[in-house]
């Protein structure tokens, strides 16, 4: 039999995939995030590729003035303009346009309805008290914030293995020094700080980014710093140190790939936090600016307008069910590296 078969990687993945809840949850937000990443083809105010007049044209890419499509004016067009909208389908023009008409900025001037408009057959799950379309700023909102819970794991996931290495391989006085600067740093009051900054910068993502990477390292770095003061005493290492091995090559070769189990078991569930505090952070106002697509940024105008039940519903079941792959896929995860469940 080929040896690749018995890898330890093949038998997590064969015991991941036999948990049938946790790999349809992978699969679907694998699919989900896949199509998020191409959200301006699926959402946007500007036609994919049109012909006017016997030229094609590509709006999703280039800027056209609106004179070239029998307008008045020089600025950029405005193709939810029903003259222009009428211009680009008569006679032999056609356009294609996206599935949903809006970008997660368009104000959807056009509309027979007060702002926030229900959702009908011009947006699809109504607008906010802005105008703008709430489909969009959903798939818009999605993609950040995967997009930033994975930045923020990673930078997590690489501070906490670092720190906890040092502190659980060396021991000693290390590990005495650092607990104790772990201990004053996770005293450091987040939200204040947060609060603080937020009133000398703009608030954006890489300021939360920042800020929050400082902070999300400490509690994996525990577990990491456990399972290397469990693997150095362990005969292989003592073994590798007497055959002359420097402490970086025990540590990256031998003790590190036996100590990642907290690592791997945790990834779903760090994600989930780290999208869940942005979300937060959004709601109170802290996070990203409000031109920026944010699911918590719609919970807190779901909030402020009671009777627009479509946006608070919509972005709730968003966010609940982003929350409740990633804790099954977790769970499958965490399963799957229990040896006791073979």
């Amino acid at each position: 039999m080929n040896q690749e078969t018995y890898s330890p990687g093949n038998r997590l993945w064969t015991r991941f995939k036999k948990n049938r809840r946790g790999y349809f949850c992978l699969c679907l937000f694998c699919i989900i995030f896949f199509i998020s990443m191409f959200s301006e083809f699926i959402s946007n105010d500007r036609p994919l590729i049109l012909s006017f007049q016997n030229e094609i044209y590509f709006p999703l890419i280039n800027d056209y003035p609106e004179t070239k499509f029998g307008g008045d004016f020089s600025t950029n067009t405005d193709y939810l303009d029903p003259f222009i909208s009428k211009n680009l389908t008569s006679g032999e023009n056609w356009v294609v346009n996206p599935f949903n008409q809006y970008s997660h900025d368009t104000i959807n001037y056009f509309s027979p309805y007060p702002n926030p408009a229900p959702p009908s057959s011009v947006n699809f799950l109504g607008t906010d008290d802005r105008g703008r379309d709430i489909l969009a700023r959903l798939l818009y909102g999605f993609r950040v914030s995967v997009l930033f819970g994975i930045a923020l794991t990673l930078i997590g996931v690489i501070l906490g293995v670092f720190m906890g290495a040092v502190q659980g391989y060396f021991a000693g006085k290390t590990d005495l020094f650092l607990q104790r600067f772990i201990e004053v740093w996770g005293a450091i009051p987040e939200l204040y700080l947060l609060i603080i900054l937020a009133s000398i910068f703009e608030p954006g993502l890489l300021i939360l980014l920042v800020i929050l990477s400082l902070f999300g390292w400490m509690g994996l770095s525990d577990y990491v710093r456990a399972e290397f003061l469990r693997n150095r005493s362990l005969e292989y290492v003592t073994a590798a140190k007497a055959l002359g091995l420097t402490s970086k090559k025990i540590i990256w070769k031998h003790v590190l790939p036996n100590s990642l189990t907290p690592v791997i078991a945790f990834l779903p569930f760090r994600m989930s936090g780290a999208i869940l505090a942005l979300t937060s952070l959004d709601f109170l106002g802290l996070g990203v600016p409000s031109s920026t697509p944010s699911l918590g940024e719609l919970l807190a105008q779901g909030k402020a307008n009671l009777d627009a039940w479509w946006i608070s519903l919509s972005t709730f079941l968003v966010l609940v069910s982003t929350l409740m792959l990633l804790i099954f896929i977790g769970e499958a995860l965490r399963d799957s590296l229990d040896t006791r469940k073979t």
